[in-house]
């Protein structure tokens, strides 16, 4: 009997194990792949990400593997100057790409002793109030206690659930591949400059080996969404949209996405949980999905934890569709609204025009751009302060940084009086007495995922937030 089987090895997945081995959870991960995918799907991870991989101590190497870039023009490609004062200490967005991403968090998992078993696609489950059973491709069972699926948009433990999908069909194509070009770079440059005037699905840049990665509109839209674009397809569109194919050959991989928003009506049934891209999908603007589905995983790894080992209170596992729907929800919303100001129909165009000038605003280009990189997120924990429900950005201490010391998973009291305790919970919730000139309430609760659970200097009021968040004190 494992405690957790993760199908599917993508980001979101090895986040997920690794989220749970770190509290000591017995896990394994299954993918149906036998070899990690060398396709660039995504281009980069936006500030919440770089959080969480500051929290868990992983950003230097990330950091090492990319390059920064501005925050400018990622809603839906209206280019405006990143606003200032953003609520995070990483105000940029890292490029990195997909491969690199997932070899980076391949290797953490590795670190923590996580066990990933390629070559291996679910076909059945069965689950009973002990546990699930997972039947694979090759015959073989296994049990576990719970049982996530991160496998993506036509996730087979979604369907196998019953889970409904509900949501938009696809109603505009757009081709992506991967091939040579001979076209020179000056030349390259100079026609993706003109055409991205108007044609934001359009894009072509490098990405190592010789090779390119283009992407351009579609003339229509594909009945059957599992079988690639012909190549001679791609080199048409190219000249229909820029007016030349740039000499594209050799092409590596080609594939097409849609502008398909759908949604898992349940994140959980059971013993069975649903998280990134099997919970939701939605047009890939301002590359938002990779990054939702690794904040997917942190918000739910130390609760899936915390039920594995007994102490989780009531509802804690529940709370993660209760946070992380709403979440996805908006996501579909803002992406859905970005695709439609992609379009050069005259309508989508006159809106494009007054948001371009609405965007001179800077609370309008900050809520924009906040909404986009993920730190406006604020959970519903009932009255209180302003950063309950909130993750709490990276802050200076006296003694150091408050990501320096979540490195380990556990909550965190950062007490500036002194005078609180979290006598009872030493072996969930870290005590520390420090102050910083950034952080303006006297103390803070804060989860593993670093969100504020509590606010304040009421050392009464603490044991019953302490209770909520993190169950009964040991004996």
């Amino acid at each position: 009997m494992l405690d957790v089987i993760v199908a599917g090895g993508g980001p979101t997945g090895v986040m997920l194990a690794s989220e749970l081995r770190l509290q000591g959870v017995d896990v394994l991960v299954l993918e149906k792949e036998p070899q990690p995918s060398p396709v660039v799907r995504a281009l980069g991870i936006h500030a919440r990400t770089i959080e969480v991989l500051d929290q868990r101590g992983l950003l230097e190497r990330f950091l090492a593997a990319g390059k920064k870039y501005p925050l400018n023009g990622f809603f839906a490609g209206i280019s405006k100057p990143q606003p200032a004062h953003l609520d995070t200490s990483h105000p940029y967005v890292l490029s990195i790409l997909q491969p690199v991403t997932e070899r980076l968090l391949t290797e953490h998992a590795g670190e923590l002793d996580v066990t990933i078993r390629r070559g291996t696609e679910v076909t059945r489950l069965t689950q009973d109030d002990h546990g699930v059973t997972v039947d694979l491709a090759d015959g073989t069972q296994l049990r576990a206690r719970y049982l996530v699926g991160c496998d993506g948009g036509r996730s087979t433990v979604r369907k196998l659930l019953g889970v409904g999908f509900p949501g938009e069909p696809t109603r505009v194509d757009t081709l992506l591949g991967e091939m040579e070009l001979t076209e020179d770079p000056e030349t390259l440059t100079a026609v993706m400059t003109e055409v991205r005037k108007t044609q934001k699905r359009f894009g072509v840049g490098p990405i190592g080996d010789g090779l390119y990665r283009l992407v351009v509109p579609a003339d229509n839209v594909a009945e059957d969404r599992s079988t690639p674009p012909d190549f001679e397809e791609f080199k048409r569109q190219l000249r229909s949209t820029a007016g030349t194919d740039f000499g594209v050959h050799s092409p590596r991989w080609l594939s097409r996405f849609g502008d398909a928003t759908r949604q898992a009506e349940r994140y959980r049934v059971g013993r069975v949980l649903l998280a990134g891209d099997a919970a939701h999908i939605h047009p890939p603007m301002g590359g938002q999905g990779l990054n939702l589905g690794l904040q997917d995983a942190f918000n739910l790894g130390w609760k899936l934890a915390a039920e594995v080992d007994g102490w989780a209170p009531a509802d804690l596992l529940d709370s993660y569709e209760a946070e992380r729907h709403p979440v996805a929800a908006q996501v579909l919303v803002n992406t859905r609204a970005q695709m439609q100001l992609t379009s050069l129909e005259p309508g989508p165009q006159a809106v494009r025009q007054l948001l371009t000038k609405l965007m001179d605003f800077e609370d309008v280009s900050r809520y924009l751009t906040e909404q986009l990189i993920a730190v406006d997120i604020r959970y519903d924990f009932g009255d209180g302060p302003d950063l309950l429900g909130r993750r709490l950005r990276d802050v200076q201490l006296k003694s150091g940084r408050l990501y320096d010391l979540m490195h380990e998973g556990h909550g965190l009291l950062l007490d500036q009086t002194g005078g609180l305790s979290a006598t009872g919970w030493e072996d969930r919730v870290d005590h520390v007495v420090d102050v910083s000139e950034e952080l303006d309430v006297p103390a803070v609760l804060l989860r593993p995922d670093g969100h504020v659970v509590w606010a304040g200097e009421d050392a009464a009021a603490l044991p019953g937030a302490l209770r909520k968040w993190f169950g009964r004190p040991a004996a």
